[in-house]
C-alpha cells in the first residue's frame, strides 16, 4: 500500500478538515467553481463511504467536517479532482493543506 501525505488517526470519527487555495486566490467566488467541490463530494458520497456532515465555502478556503474508512484517499481523490476541473483563468488553482 502506498503512502498518504494525509494521516487519519481514527477513521471510525469524523474529522474537521481545511483547505486553502495557493496564494489565497478568491476561486470560490463563481457559481461553476463552487458547483466543482459539491459534485466532487456528492462523487465520493456515492462511490467511497464518503459522509460530509457539514461544509463552509469561503472565497479562497473551505472547512469541511468529514468521515470516511480511507479518509486519507477520499482527500487526496477531492483535491485531484477539483483542481483538474478548474477553468481559466484558475487552471493553476490547488487546494493546500488539511487537518
Amino acid at each position: 500500500m502506498g503512502r498518504s501525505r494525509y494521516v487519519i488517526t481514527e477513521p471510525s470519527k469524523p474529522h474537521f478538515l481545511t483547505c486553502t487555495v495557493m496564494e489565497w486566490l478568491p476561486v470560490f467566488t463563481r457559481p461553476e467553481t463552487v458547483q466543482v467541490l459539491l459534485d466532487s463530494w456528492l462523487y465520493l458520497r456515492e462511490h467511497d463511504d464518503f459522509r460530509l456532515y457539514g461544509y463552509v465555502i469561503l472565497e479562497n478556503h473551505l472547512h469541511f467536517i468529514a468521515q470516511a474508512e480511507r479518509l486519507d484517499l477520499c482527500v487526496s481523490r477531492f483535491k485531484s479532482f477539483t483542481a483538474r476541473k478548474q477553468s481559466p483563468p484558475y487552471r493553476k488553482f490547488r487546494l493546500i493543506g488539511s487537518q
